[in-house]
């Protein structure tokens, strides 16, 4: 049964058309993935099958009364909310309907003795209701879903506020897990997620009994949960009705082929209008090239694949450090309390380090100390002092008014806009896009974007702060490439392991006090 119709969808955003005429299926229980390039509509799907955005034409049509779950990869949540209020909002009717059994039999001291039955009756109901609903269970249930996303019980009594970026993900993908919907809309869910926690969920949506489509760049996270792959290719959303190992095979067979043809048909256009251009003014053959440019006109053009924009990453090595670049002694970080035990080690010239731990042992928050955002609770770290650091930030807010062209312009008001356009072309972004709003860039265009300021700065310390995150296959490649070629000092949080293996030379593993 089609639990989803998408017909003859047609959709532009900011004068981009990302849709047209595209058609897709659904069906129950189906377990789907969506792929495509960096920007190329994958979440602008998703927020069109969750109605946050509305076709320019065409229609996309839900079976009745499906309860669509949808997890947006910049969701937000008020932060003042304990995360336990937040997490048991899912259950409030049923909590509603355990105060109304409360009421009734509270009633029974008031009421006349003749309603006794009725009231009774009624409050049982409600308690056979709140059983079905296994009420009884929830703790126990958003106890599992917490532990299996790699938190403590304890998150349970902390403000979201004062959850690291990975938790605050977590805690959202929970409260969407905990909802029990008939499809699930997941964008990105294993951004911020190690590769334990990841395990886990592969596990629990290879379990799901009901339907889902997933957008990811983790090529091991789709490979592992794809039984139908929906691919966005050239404004069309094709269906490969296999794993993901089957979807790579057979898209590179389709792009072969759709060359070839392609090539054909250049070839035959190119020849017809020859033929019409050299026989259209003569009396005795005007007919027959008129007849083939009718022909020409009827014919249905194919398209030249799209290839992926070359990308280009550098960073600039400026002057040499001494041997010592970084020393930590007896190093506390933390906010009000502790996170992790006293930290003690130093990082010396060219070592490329990566920072492990489980999400929210404070990954992030050492980071932020080191780079005196935040004050350590105790111990001391020292910087050489011929350390020129460059920062790549997880949580960088681009203003979302701003176009990239004036973002870049704002950082480097001596370039001229040659300069500027050659910097963004680097990291592929294109005329057209460096003039969009930053708010119409999907995320790992913004990604890119942000990886684009730092093309200027001349460094002997990098320190990034998972900067794989919203970037396709291409992008992470080409990133890679160039941490391994830096002849500077590298240290990097990630939880792509496939990712850092190749680049650092060994790891700084935090863990529980």
């Amino acid at each position: 049964m089609s639990l989803l119709e998408i017909n003859n969808l047609t959709f532009s955003y900011n004068n981009e058309q990302l849709y047209e005429d595209s058609n897709m299926r659904l069906f129950e229980g189906e377990h789907a993935v969506l792929v495509g390039k960096n920007g190329a509509g994958k979440s602008t799907l998703l927020k069109l099958l969750n109605k946050s955005l509305s076709p320019d034409k065409g229609s996309i049509s839900w079976l009745s009364n499906l309860k669509v779950g949808y997890l947006d990869q910049y969701a937000k949540i008020d932060p003042n909310l304990t995360v336990k209020s937040y997490l048991y909002d899912v259950f409030l009717p049923l909590f509603e309907k355990e105060l109304i059994i409360q009421s009734l039999y509270e009633s029974i001291a008031t009421i006349p003795e003749n309603q006794y039955e009725k009231v009774l009756n009624r409050a049982h109901i409600l308690e056979q209701e709140l059983q079905e609903d296994n009420f009884y269970a929830i703790q126990s249930t958003i106890s599992n879903i917490i532990n299996g996303l790699g938190l403590d019980i304890s998150v349970l009594n902390q403000e979201i506020k004062t959850l690291s970026g990975g938790m605050r993900a977590k805690i959202i993908l929970g409260k969407l897990l905990l909802e029990e919907a008939d499809v699930l809309l997941l964008d990105e869910p294993t951004n911020f997620l190690d590769i334990k926690h990841i395990e886990w969920l592969i596990k629990f949506l290879n379990g799901f009994n009901k339907a889902f489509i997933v957008v990811s760049h983790d090529e091991y996270f789709l490979s592992q949960i794809a039984q139908t792959v929906f691919a966005v290719e050239g404004k069309q959303i094709t269906r490969y009705k296999g794993n993901y190992d089957f979807y790579l095979n057979e898209h590179h067979l389709r792009i072969e082929q759709q060359e070839k043809t392609y090539k054909a048909q250049q070839k035959l256009i190119e020849k017809t209008e020859d033929y019409i251009k050299r026989n259209i003014v003569r009396a005795s053959t005007t007919k027959m090239a008129q007849s083939r440019r009718k022909m020409l006109n009827k014919i249905v053009r194919i398209h030249k694949p799209i290839e992926n924009k070359k990308i280009h990453i550098e960073f600039l090595y400026g002057r040499s450090t001494g041997r010592d670049v970084l020393k930590v002694d007896n190093l506390i970080i933390g906010y009000n309390e502790p996170l992790v035990e006293p930290q003690e080690f130093i990082i010396t010239k060219g070592d490329k380090v990566v920072i492990t731990g489980k999400n929210g042992i404070g990954k992030s928050t050492l980071i932020k100390t080191i780079t005196e955002q935040i004050k350590p609770l105790g111990g001391t770290f020292t910087w050489i002092d011929t350390a020129d650091i460059l920062y790549y930030e997880q949580d960088i807010n681009l203003e979302d008014e701003y176009t990239p062209f004036e973002l870049i312009h704002h950082e480097n008001p001596d370039h001229d806009k040659k300069k500027i356009l050659n910097i963004l072309a680097q990291f592929g972004i294109d005329y057209e896009m460096a003039q969009r709003p930053l708010k119409t860039l999907s995320g790992g265009e913004k990604t890119k974007v942000k990886f684009a300021l730092t093309r200027t700065h001349k460094s002997n310390v990098i320190i990034l702060d998972e900067p794989t995150n919203h970037l396709d296959k291409q992008a992470k490649q080409v990133l890679k490439e160039a941490l391994i070629k830096y002849p500077g000092t590298i240290i990097l949080v990630s939880h792509e392991k496939s990712f850092y293996e190749e680049i650092c030379d060994y790891e700084i593993n935090l863990s529980n006090i």
